[in-house]
């Protein structure tokens, strides 16, 4: 067998694996939360409604059935544009125009990933409009999601065509070691974004309003000082404008840290519950497991850079998934496109690391404030959001970014008790 075979059955078997397991797991998600439909767990029963635990594992297995077959039609997809010929058409259209290689493969790379966007849309629709609208989170109206999707087309031309054109020009011109350089720019354009993204971008698409509670402004300041926390601000953002769950985060870095409310958290919880939820957020912080992220994400990214410095000299990457005519931007799109599907087996090892990081961040919420006022929060966040209460454990494991909610209260529990 040769390299141009052996990989492309590598990449074919690779890419059936997944698909089965993905499909597997989704099965045996479905099928426990269907057997646990009937009752809610014992440590929820007095809080929660047996009716919106059944909406929960309703709503779950609903997301996960549609998940099934998204995959399979990703999977086609991507051997529609590899092995199907659908890049080579691509990359022959904008070769006609004989411009340098470095702007062609800027136009090849940002019509295929368009051309991905677009091919995802009919399951866009379908979860926004049809599953969502279902169980009553939607509020997107279609011009809000026409907009959406132009403003963020729009976004990624401006700010991605720059960051490409560097990219692939570093590859053409600065030698072996272009890897390194196009790591560095990559990783600065990174920290840049996260610094720019909550003061320039998010507010393309959300409004964010100063927190005009006055009491819950000062006890929130409180705990930032306490936690030396220093924030720009503290925002309710829209989230009520395109759907009905909530949620609470804080973005930037720097000087340029914001605190963000949904909306409809604010409505949801009282003081002591947006307490104890910020401060879970805040223990991200001072746990330093943005940090963490941030030297992960910078380590993968340089060894997947210096894996693809090795990949574009060989004959076989291009010819094993049907790219006619070798270059670099050729093969930094297969590099793209493949890097899901062998990345695919490391997602329990990521999920285990925030998993692992969401316990520490509760814990730290637990010595801030008082770990019930958590728990309670927590509940009624899983109400409202129709979180299931009953994943499979093996599912859980395999995807959760997140502890299962049973095993995440009862953690808090001995927090509190201890």
């Amino acid at each position: 067998m040769t390299a141009v075979n052996l990989f492309t059955s590598i990449f074919l078997i690779t890419l059936a694996a997944s698909l089965i397991m993905q499909w597997w797991l989704a099965n045996r998600h479905i099928g426990h939360i269907s057997k646990n439909r009937a009752q809610v767990p014992a440590e929820f029963s007095a809080h929660i409604p047996l009716a919106d635990h059944q909406k929960a594992a309703d709503y779950t297995i609903s997301k996960v059935a549609l998940g099934r077959y998204e995959t399979v039609y990703g999977a086609l997809i991507l051997l529609w544009f590899t092995l199907g010929g659908l890049m080579n058409l691509i990359n022959d259209f904008w070769l006609q125009f004989d411009w340098s290689t470095t702007l062609t493969g800027v136009a090849v790379i940002i019509t295929i990933t368009m051309a991905g966007s677009l091919l995802d849309l009919p399951f866009t629709i379908y979860r926004t409009f049809v599953t969502e609208q279902r169980f009553g989170f939607n509020r997107t109206t279609p011009a809000v999601f026409v907009m959406d999707l132009l403003k963020g087309a729009l976004l990624g031309i401006l700010l991605g065509g720059p960051l490409l054109w560097v990219i692939l020009w570093l590859m053409d011109n600065s030698g072996a070691l272009w890897w390194l350089y196009a790591w560095m720019v990559w990783f600065g354009f990174s920290l840049f974004m996260m610094w720019a993204y909550p003061a320039f971008i998010a507010p393309l698409f959300n409004k964010f309003e100063d927190l005009e509670d006055k009491e819950l402004k000062d006890r929130i300041e409180t705990l930032l000082t306490q936690c030396g926390f220093i924030s720009k601000g503290i925002y309710v953002m829209d989230g009520s404008r395109r759907s009905a769950h909530g949620n609470a985060y804080f973005s930037g870095i720097g000087n340029n840290k914001r605190i963000v409310f949904y909306d409809t958290l604010i409505e949801q919880l009282n003081g002591d519950e947006i307490e104890a939820v910020l401060a879970h957020e805040l223990g991200h912080f001072r746990m330093h497991h943005i940090r963490k992220r941030l030297v992960s994400m910078a380590i993968i990214g340089l060894g997947g850079l210096a894996l693809l410095g090795w990949l574009i000299t060989q004959p076989w990457f291009y010819q094993g998934l049907g790219v006619e005519h070798a270059s670099t931007y050729m093969g930094l799109t297969l590099f793209m496109l493949l890097s899901p599907v062998f990345g695919f087996f490391t997602t329990p090892l990521m999920s285990w690391f925030s998993r692992k990081h969401e316990f520490e961040a509760d814990a730290y919420a637990a010595k801030q404030r008082n770990a019930h006022d958590l728990i309670k929060a927590l509940v009624k966040m899983y109400q409202e959001n129709a979180s299931t209460l009953t994943p499979d454990p093996l599912y859980s494991s395999f995807y959760d970014s997140h502890p299962p909610a049973p095993v995440r209260v009862d953690h808090l529990q001995k927090l509190q008790h201890a």
